[in-house]
């Protein structure tokens, strides 16, 4: 079992910041896919940005240029900073990973975190 435990959501402005993290119960080097997902009210969850653990990150063209997803591997943590927010931002945030067990492949949540951006 991995457990993931996201944290760092909050309120902000327009144009402001917020930095989400991610810990996994687990090395995360035993993780094949991590990723970030978001689902605003009354909307279906999308993906947000991804990382194939030893490869580089992926993002949706709604928050690239904006969003980095990084890890760090010694605190078996995934980041995802969020730069110029906007109330298009506004959403619950989840952490997911993938994990190959050889014989199936399992897919883990976090519980959520909530961002909120106003004017």
């Amino acid at each position: 079992q991995v457990q993931l435990v996201e944290s760092g959501g909050g309120s902000v402005y327009s144009g402001g910041s917020l930095r989400l993290s991610c810990a996994a119960s687990g090395s995360i080097s035993d993780l094949n896919v991590m990723d970030w997902y978001r689902q605003a009210p009354g909307k279906q969850r999308e993906k947000v940005a991804a990382i194939t653990i030893g490869a580089w990150p992926w993002y949706s063209e709604s928050v690239k240029g904006r969003f980095t997803l990084s890890t760090d591997d010694a605190k078996n943590t995934m980041f995802l900073q969020m730069d110029k927010l906007n109330q298009g931002d506004t959403a619950v945030y989840y952490c997911h990973a993938t994990r190959d067990w050889g014989d199936w492949v399992a897919d883990y949540w976090g519980q959520g975190t909530q961002v909120n951006v106003s004017s």
